[in-house]
């Protein structure tokens, strides 16, 4: 009997076995669901709260809202950076009602109690009205744990929840090539949708849906299987490398004209497409050789620490449970769901693009288009469906978000059907269901 031949490449170091257990549609639509998912997933899970470029001087102030929660990140006297629960310890009033702020004190808006930057109360309205004594000076704002890493800033509810560092490796060491630390974020959207979080958490885990729904990638991203590698950590993450710079192998793009999309991405670099017609698997190598050659001079410093992989690859590092990082060698994207406060059938998305600081260049291409080389140059939230793009190839992920979240109420759905290649979410599924259900399968 011939062994098993799988068609999916998953690294040897980094494949972990999966039980199988159903994938239930209760998971998406069920408030139980929801409720055990903030009572044991969320805060057990460090969260993205924000980029440090919001957070320069003293008494700047990030807000991040995150389902009923509301946490603020304050740069203090010192230059550290603390986080709150955004909750006066008074009545329960919210503090900080924008997205980010910049104050000497952090005043209630209700009955003006305030607070110095690290959290302690300083002044009440009638000091000698409590029992007692004036609580000044002995009631704080809620704390909780707040690190860095590269430009961005995140917060984690759990103490026992291990340093951000270590909770998210492999990636600071896999990612440090690229310089991330004073990348400029261009880019920040996000909207309402109207499914719930994990279905495109599972579309960012699996790769299986590129030739159906982002056709066009197929002409300067190889999406072939033997050539894209998984990666799936002890940690929860997983990772996926696809080769960059080079048609699809599921078509002949090899033997005619280089494809559109890969001969502009090789005219940037002074290649002419015309000589590699009928041997445009050739084009990858050439800009590896054109960016060691003229990156410095265009003011890619960057290049020098990365590899010929990350120079031309696409590294896409999905950070269990709902944050997704993909690299390319002059864009960093963030891609992140996160739930709704009340509806399990609804969430928010968001997209953050992040490019290098190149001197003398002023603009750069988003996925929305051109843009300003400045801090939240297109800085927009809106509801999907509305006519206002989130993203050419966002846009087209988030098309399946609703007719899906439609058809897993259906009685007629039983579990999923999963191939080898989508091995991710089926991994992503037991690991909510060992975290959110207490138990394995």
């Amino acid at each position: 009997m011939n062994a098993e031949t799988r068609v999916s490449r998953y690294s040897q170091e980094f494949d972990l076995p999966v039980r199988g257990d159903t994938i239930t549609a209760d998971r998406y639509i069920s408030r139980e669901w929801m409720d055990l998912e903030n009572k044991h997933l969320w805060p057990k899970v460090w969260h993205l709260g924000g980029v440090l470029a919001d957070l320069e001087e003293p008494g700047d102030i990030i807000r991040h809202n995150f389902g009923k929660e509301s946490v603020i990140m304050v740069r203090q006297d010192d230059g550290s950076i603390r986080a709150f629960y955004n909750s006066c310890p008074h009545r329960g009033n919210r503090l900080v009602l924008g997205d980010v702020a910049s104050v000497n004190q952090i005043t209630c808006g209700y009955h003006s109690w305030t607070f110095d930057l690290d959290g302690t109360l300083a002044k009440v309205q009638d000091p000698d009205d409590f029992a007692g004594g004036s609580p000044c000076g002995r009631v704080h704002l809620s704390e909780l744990r707040c690190e860095t890493w590269g430009p961005f800033v995140f917060w984690c509810m759990d103490d026992d929840v291990a340093p951000l560092h270590e909770w998210m490796a492999p990636f600071p060491e896999r990612l440090a090539g690229y310089g991330l630390d004073n990348w400029v974020r261009v880019l920040n959207v996000s909207a309402d949708c109207n499914f719930n979080w994990k279905i495109l958490r599972d579309n960012f885990n699996e790769s299986y849906h590129l030739p159906t729904i982002h056709p066009e990638l197929a002409m300067f991203i190889n999406d072939g299987l033997p050539t894209t590698l998984f990666e799936m950590y002890p940690s929860g993450h997983n990772s996926m490398w696809m080769i960059g710079h080079q048609a699809t192998t599921r078509t002949d793009y090899e033997s005619g004209d280089v494809p559109a999309g890969l001969a502009e991405a090789a005219a940037a670099w002074g290649i002419d497409p015309a000589e590699y017609k009928g041997r445009t698997g050739d084009i990858r190598q050439a800009v590896i050789e054109a960016k060691r050659r003229l990156g410095a001079e265009r003011g890619y410093s960057n290049y020098a620490n990365m590899s010929d992989q990350q120079l031309v690859d696409y590294f896409h590092c999905t950070l269990f449970p709902n944050l997704t990082i993909t690299m390319s060698p002059e864009q960093c994207q963030i891609l992140r769901t996160e739930p709704h406060p009340t509806d399990p059938e609804k969430c928010i998305f968001q997209h953050w693009c992040l490019y290098p600081p190149v001197p003398g260049m002023t603009e750069v291409y988003t996925p929305v288009g051109m843009a300003p080389l400045e801090h939240d140059a297109i800085h927009r939230h809106s509801a999907y469906g509305d006519g206002v793009s989130l993203g050419f190839v966002a846009d087209q992920d988030l098309s399946i978000g609703t007719s899906q979240q439609q058809g897993l109420n259906s009685r007629g759905f039983k579990g999923c059907i999963l191939p080898g290649q989508e091995k991710r979410v089926q991994r992503f599924h037991e690991l909510l269901n060992d975290m959110v259900l207490g138990k394995e399968g």
